[in-house]
């Protein structure tokens, strides 16, 4: 008899915890009502060492109004680095629980929430980065990847960041999760040209984009539609891991790191670039032009991989990175990028000859060779225009191309080329 007594009063008990659950639910459902978050989030909290033994709706309905409150305290910038987490936590339970239990009363609201949250903190992480708070943008977009794991791309962004705020040890770490993820963000990405203002858009990079984008081509709505290539990020993801260790004087951690990346990756090409480079910060050159020439050999049509080798050729040698470029012209003819290097290596004794220039004094033999650098200055020029005009007329709206443009017209004394470039740019 005794037992039965004990058994019943147990029985009661559960009964009175689930109507305190209910009750501080909907308490917390009216606190939120009324604009009071923290307050709706306090008496969650109460709730929350029961919670498990609640029914799949009682749970469903607990996640979400806390998900609600988290997210709304951070919408208000009330430790959002905190309440956000928290907010994508408890949508994502709310999706696993109704998941679980085959209904679905909270699912679309919550993942409603989770993209606008994603969406609210990509936008966030935007603005600190153009301030060039890059601490800040790196936080947020991890964020971003807790609340959508599936999002990769914005944990490789976060660690580029960390690497920008000079957070090595946060960047090491990151990086090390994408390692782990076998992250590459190789793909493609999908454009085409708005038929109302005829502005090329950005689609996005999956298979879901493309049949947005082909769908509204066929509909009329865009035209022009472009695929374009995106190239693997391992090797830059490598390169930066081990930058990071020769900086921090980890040297032989930085090769051992490099050693194991090409293994895995024996056919990235991309990854045997990056140690060539970080055997030339080290002056290692016989190893560079070793590795440099592992990799032409493998791929000596690729004209980004020429490009890139001609990137890091002209850290050291000039003449080297100028036959990559033109190789690479002669690959892909429209490679504005690499028109817009030759121009910036035939540009770059400009400031050693103005500055012998602006030493010379008035004697008969200064100005001569006043005469002499002015003529080489102008050869200079004429050497670069060319290479210049080839990248503006391949990307007219590229910035720094037509200011640079504009500039050598001015110092060739071209005045009818310099005034039709600034009425086409507006200036």
């Amino acid at each position: 008899m005794k037992s039965k007594y004990v058994l019943l009063a147990s029985a009661l008990l559960v009964s009175v915890s689930n109507f305190a659950q209910k009750d501080q639910i909907k308490a917390a459902e009216k606190s939120l009502k009324n604009g009071n978050s923290a307050e709706a989030v306090a008496t969650l909290k109460q709730a929350e060492s029961t919670i498990g033994s609640a029914s799949d709706a009682e749970k469903a309905q607990y996640y979400f109004v806390k998900g609600n409150a988290h997210a709304d305290l951070a919408n208000k910038k009330m430790d959002a680095g905190k309440n956000f987490p928290e907010a994508a936590k408890a949508y994502q339970e709310v999706l696993s629980v109704e998941k679980k239990s085959g209904k679905s009363k909270y699912s679309d609201d919550a993942k409603t929430a989770l993209t606008d949250m994603k969406n609210k903190l990509i936008n966030a992480a935007v603005d600190a980065g153009n301030a060039k708070n890059y601490k800040e943008a790196s936080g947020l977009l991890y964020q971003a990847y807790e609340v959508d794991k599936t999002d990769v791309e914005k944990l490789y962004y976060a660690a580029n960041y960390a690497v920008n705020a000079q957070d090595f040890d946060q960047a090491l770490t990151w990086y090390d999760e994408l390692k782990k993820l076998n992250y590459s963000g190789e793909g493609t990405s999908y454009y085409a040209k708005n038929a109302v203002n005829d502005q090329e858009e950005f689609f996005g990079s999956n298979a879901a984009a493309k049949t947005d984008r082909d769908t509204k081509v066929r509909l009329k709505l865009y035209t022009n539609p472009r695929d374009e290539k995106v190239p693997s990020k391992r090797g830059e993801i490598y390169k930066n891991v081990a930058l990071i260790l020769v900086q921090q004087g980890k040297t032989e951690q930085a090769k051992k790191a490099l050693a194991e990346a090409r293994e895995a990756n024996p056919d990235d090409t991309s990854i045997a670039l990056t140690e060539a480079n970080v055997y030339l910060e080290l002056n290692d050159f016989a190893t560079y032009k070793k590795l440099v020439t592992e990799v032409l050999a493998k791929s000596p049509n690729d004209a980004d991989l020429v490009y890139n080798l001609g990137v890091i050729a002209s850290k050291t040698d000039a003449v080297e990175a100028e036959k990559y470029y033109k190789r690479a012209i002669e690959i892909k003819p429209d490679y504005t990028n690499a028109y817009l290097n030759l121009a910036i290596l035939k540009l770059d004794a400009d400031k050693k000859i103005i500055d012998e220039m602006n030493k010379l004094g008035n004697s008969e033999k200064d100005n001569k060779r006043y005469e002499v650098l002015k003529k080489q200055r102008s050869d200079m020029f004429n050497s670069a225009l060319p290479y210049l005009e080839k990248a503006y007329e391949l990307d007219p709206k590229n910035e720094e191309v037509g200011t640079t443009l504009l500039n050598v017209y001015g110092a060739l004394e071209m005045t009818d080329k310099k005034k039709a470039l600034k009425a086409k740019m507006g200036k």
